[in-house]
């Protein structure tokens, strides 16, 4: 009997012994011709293996890496693909900067400062104006949840122009009412109205 401890350690273990005695079978062929219809098979058959890789980007690509893998770096065929080193795939991904909040913004998040991005690229016109109110809607929003107290909307423009560093400017606004950005109890007002005046119509009749 065969016992685990005695056998090769499994470079990717999710693909299995089988699939790895076929790497190793295929580094023993004599001929490159040889080499390189095999390593063509256990690719097949390592997407077989693993259907789930076929949803990601670049599937064929991921194999062939693999198999260059559980060759243990060690394979001489003629890939569609160029093999990485291991230097390659011990390097770490590079870590993406994400802008920093000061401390006085920090309730906003990012997704904040992504719109606003947005906005600054948009032309002027109706769909930038859209844009700026859902902005200064969720600004307003965002600080009052995490303050627990009523912003003044003054407020709201300050840190609208600052964080777009002064391309979005709605300090000539008294109030967000009066922009139509922000109506927190509108569609409870609206719906009011509905029922009130149903209500009406039903005891006139």
């Amino acid at each position: 009997m065969e016992y685990n401890t005695n056998r090769t350690k499994l470079l990717m273990p999710e693909y299995g012994r089988n699939i790895q005695q076929m790497v190793e079978y295929c580094k023993s062929l004599p001929s490159k011709e040889e080499r390189n219809e095999v390593a063509k098979t256990i690719v097949e058959f390592m997407g077989q293996r693993n259907p789930h890789l076929r949803d990601e980007e670049n599937y064929k690509h991921k194999l062939w890496d693999h198999l260059y893998i559980l060759a243990d770096y060690d394979l001489d065929v003629d890939a569609p693909y160029p093999f990485p080193t291991k230097e390659e795939l011990a390097q770490k991904p590079n870590r993406m900067d994400y802008p920093s909040f000061d401390n006085e913004y920090k309730f906003y998040g990012k997704s904040i400062l992504q719109l606003i991005d947005k906005a600054i690229e948009l032309e002027e016109g109706e769909e930038k104006d859209v844009l700026i109110q859902v902005i200064a809607n969720n600004m307003k929003k965002s600080y009052n949840v995490y303050n627990k107290e009523h912003v003044q909307d003054e407020v709201i423009f300050r840190h609208l122009k600052e964080l777009s560093q002064d391309k979005l400017d709605l300090t000539g606004i008294e109030t967000l009412d009066k922009s139509k950005i922000y109506h927190p109890n509108r569609n409870k007002r609206n719906n009011y109205k509905k029922r009130n005046h149903h209500s009406q119509k039903n005891r006139k009749r």
